[in-house]
């Protein structure tokens, strides 16, 4: 089940992305991600409040999370897309999460299609994400789901350093 997120899944949500943070941390994952700048707590309660914030449920567990609207990064202005079109045309994935205690259940799958479905009901056929090019997990994903790697765009993101951000897009039919 997809819903919007409501404040009292934020601990839920701050528990998958503290899981990540520590999986990197102790070098069982690499996602480049950094515990004390992106994302934090206050990264999932600003979403939710905005209302942007979706969350996947199994069983009244939430397994998966993400942000969803039409904003672009600022990164994204340098990157090559293929389809050059108006902002109100393109839907964002940002900040996929998938718990670890679900992981290779297809939950990531399953999410990425609740965004392509949501994008088509708010009329948008282009969709856009990014992730860091050290997320080899990721852009797996995303390549067998159809998504394109149009550019890596060198940026500080989000308050990091050094991160090559892959910018990645797909056209729905």
């Amino acid at each position: 089940m997809f819903r919007k997120a409501i404040m009292q899944d934020l601990h839920a949500i701050w528990e998958i992305y503290d899981e990540i943070h520590r999986m990197e941390e102790n070098g069982d994952t690499t996602i480049g991600w950094n515990r004390d700048i992106y994302p934090t707590r206050k990264t999932a309660e600003d979403s939710i409040q905005k209302g942007d914030m979706f969350v996947e449920e199994e069983n009244g567990q939430i397994v998966a999370a993400a942000k969803i609207n039409q904003e672009q990064v600022p990164e994204y202005a340098d990157a090559a897309w293929d389809y050059l079109v108006s902002e109100d045309q393109v839907m964002v994935l940002h900040t996929l999460v998938v718990s670890p205690h679900s992981k290779g259940k297809g939950y990531g799958s399953k999410f990425v299609d609740f965004y392509e479905s949501y994008a088509l009901e708010c009329g948008c056929l282009y969709l856009r994400m990014d992730t860091n090019e050290r997320n080899a997990n990721a852009r797996r994903l995303y390549k067998k789901l159809g998504y394109k790697e149009v550019s890596i765009v060198p940026s500080v993101f989000n308050g990091m350093e050094g991160v090559k951000l892959v910018c990645l897009e797909k056209k729905l039919s």
